[in-house]
């Protein structure tokens, strides 16, 4: 190869030299929202006893959602079922002793005083408007949904969650690129380049699992009537991953 080869050669590759990087950015806001799970279950010798008793404690757990500020929206029957229970003896074999009613309730509840989003790298948060009511403590509202319907109140469980997670992702894409670009801003300067031109962007974004809460009571008398459970909220966090190729001038 001669020399005029050689150059044309090195200026080639310096016409197609790239740079590849990858960022990752993280947002993180405190849950403005609780989904809770409410179940009623009730027992009785005859089956239309059972499934009427379900009724009235379910009615009795809504009257007091809704007199908590609940809205009918934020609040959905998710089940709703009769079963058989069964003994068995030698002498007798399988026989029915009573009827099990269930009916499930999901009920979405307001957080108070938590901001709607922030990101951790941008410190920016955005709070519900002055003139709107405030939701009521949800732990309180459970516990009084819980009294209202006695003994055969369960709960299976809570979520937690960001109500507007599409903000929280923007967040997290912005400082993900952030990322990327100021690790090839560095590593072009080292090689004495500047960047061009971006070639191709490729994202991986992700939600991590919310935050649950381990509370389930196996009956309402689990505590004392009216007492609210203590609930931390802890915090909601985004993730998203990119890969970013600069063209090196």
């Amino acid at each position: 190869m001669t020399a005029e080869q050689q150059r044309a050669d090195s200026s080639a590759r310096q016409r197609h030299a790239i740079v590849t990087t990858f960022g990752h950015g993280v947002a993180t806001a405190t849950p403005d929202r609780m989904q809770v799970s409410i179940s009623i279950e009730t027992r009785a010798e005859a089956v239309a006893v059972a499934y009427g008793r379900a009724g009235e404690r379910t009615a009795a757990v809504t009257a007091a959602l809704r007199a908590d500020g609940v809205a009918a929206s934020d609040i959905a029957t998710t089940g709703l079922s009769v079963r058989t229970e069964t003994t068995w003896t030698e002498n007798e074999g399988t026989r029915i002793t009573g009827y099990v009613a269930t009916t499930s309730l999901t009920v979405s509840l307001r957080i108070p005083g938590a901001p709607t989003a922030s990101a951790a790298d941008l410190g920016t948060a955005t709070t519900a408007r002055p003139d709107a009511p405030a939701p009521a403590d949800p732990a309180a509202v459970i516990a009084r949904a819980v009294e209202a319907g006695g003994d055969d109140v369960r709960l299976g469980g809570l979520n937690l969650a960001v109500a507007d997670r599409a903000d929280l992702l923007i967040r997290a894409r912005e400082a993900a690129w952030d990322d990327a670009l100021d690790r090839a801003r560095r590593y072009a300067a080292r090689a004495g380049r500047s960047l061009g031109s971006v070639l191709e962007i490729t994202e991986n974004a992700e939600r991590t699992p919310e935050p649950r809460g381990d509370i389930r009571f196996v009956a309402a008398r689990s505590a004392a009537p009216g007492a609210p459970v203590p609930v931390e909220y802890g915090e909601h966090e985004v993730t998203a991953d990119l890969r970013a190729t600069w063209h090196l001038a």
